[in-house]
C-alpha cells in the first residue's frame, strides 16, 4: 500500500472521494505557537500557509524555508485586517484551495463561517493539514 501524501492518517473518504480534516476546527490549541501567531499576526500564518501550499502543489514537497511569512500576501492580508477588519476575505479562497487540494469536504459557506467567525482557528487547522502533507515525505 503507498502512502497517500495529501492524507497521512488515511482518513476515510466518502462517496464523493472527499474526507474530513485531519484535525478538528477547535484543536488549534493542541498547536499553541501556531495559534498564538494566528490570533496576534494572522497576516503571517496566511502568508507561510499560502507559500507552502504553492510550493507543495508546484513541487510536491516541503517548502525549503518552511513558508515564507513575511511577503506581499502578508502585505495585503495585513493592510485588508487592519483597516477594515476584512483580512478573512482573502482566507476564505485560501482555505477552499486547501480543501480542493486534500479532498476535504465542506463547501464556500463553511470556508466563509471558519474564517469569519474564528480566524486563527481556520488559520492554525490550515497549517496543521499542510505539516501533515510535509511531514510524510
Amino acid at each position: 500500500m503507498t502512502l497517500d501524501h495529501r492524507n497521512p492518517k488515511g482518513l476515510p473518504f466518502d462517496q464523493n472521494g472527499k474526507r474530513a480534516w485531519s484535525h478538528d476546527i477547535f484543536s488549534c490549541f493542541e498547536e499553541i505557537g501556531t495559534c498564538c501567531i494566528s490570533t496576534f499576526l494572522p497576516c503571517v500564518t496566511y502568508a507561510q500557509n499560502r507559500s507552502r501550499l504553492q510550493h507543495l502543489q508546484a513541487h510536491g514537497t516541503r517548502h525549503p524555508s518552511g513558508g515564507e511569512p513575511f511577503n506581499q500576501d502578508c502585505f495585503v492580508f495585513g493592510c485588508l485586517h487592519a483597516c477594515a477588519g476584512l483580512g478573512c476575505i482573502l482566507q476564505i479562497g485560501q482555505r477552499q484551495a486547501a480543501r480542493e487540494h486534500y479532498r476535504i469536504e465542506g463547501d464556500g459557506g463553511n470556508d466563509f463561517l471558519c474564517s469569519w467567525c474564528c480566524l486563527p482557528c481556520a488559520l492554525t487547522q490550515e497549517a496543521r493539514e499542510i505539516e501533515a502533507e510535509e511531514k510524510s515525505y
